[in-house]
């Protein structure tokens, strides 16, 4: 077993038993609230191409119009949902999804398995290595940035990643969660071009 691997299982299962209470709290509350089912699964890929589960809190409600197609997000979506996501606490049962060796703790997010088809050649190196709970595309504007933005800074941290860059996603991460997204025009220049460096 590699050390990252070591890493991502240890890290996980201690987050798993210290927000057991805090994911009790919010599965209880969707429950109440919004009803049943209390997660959301959805098939996206994973290293090589390896097609898996990912889980997630239920932030949407099922609401559909008389033709019986879903509404848009922004009206299917509970408020407790847009605080579950604006904190990325609807992520807690991903670390389920790290135990089981589909994701690590630092990576590209997975993706549904018809968006790695339409990005083509760089869809597929993405999924070189095991998508994360956050990555470095995440830290540095998320659902800010463009989509050619986001596979820039993918597969620019798949050519960088190492442990150092890894502790610094997680730091990162802890911010974003606290300030919200904001993004990082310099690390988004220096994807696009290749640029190995990365302290700013």
């Amino acid at each position: 077993m590699s050390i990252r691997r070591v890493v991502d299982v240890t890290v996980a299962s201690a987050a798993i038993l210290a927000t057991l209470p805090v994911t009790m709290a919010i599965g209880a509350t969707i429950a109440l609230r919004d009803g049943r089912p209390v997660l959301f699964r959805q098939k996206r890929v994973s290293a090589g191409g390896r097609l898996f589960h990912v889980v997630k809190f239920r932030t949407m409600r099922d609401g559909r119009d008389a033709a019986g197609q879903l509404l848009p997000d922004a009206v299917r979506m509970t408020k407790l949902g847009r605080l579950l996501r604006a904190t990325r606490l609807d992520e807690l049962p991903q670390l389920w999804n790290i135990l089981s060796g589909s994701m690590s703790l630092i990576g590209p997010r997975p993706l549904l398995p018809e968006t790695i088809m339409q990005a083509g050649d760089k869809g597929w190196l993405r999924c070189a290595i095991r998508p994360g709970l956050t990555g470095w595309a995440q830290v540095n504007g998320n659902a800010l940035l463009s989509d050619a933005d986001k596979i820039a800074l993918d597969l620019w941290y798949i050519a960088n990643r190492s442990l150092s860059l890894d502790l610094r996603i997680l730091g990162r991460t802890l911010l974003v969660a606290a300030r919200g997204e904001r993004p990082n025009d310099l690390s988004i220049r220096r994807a696009h071009e290749g640029d190995p460096h990365w302290r700013s």
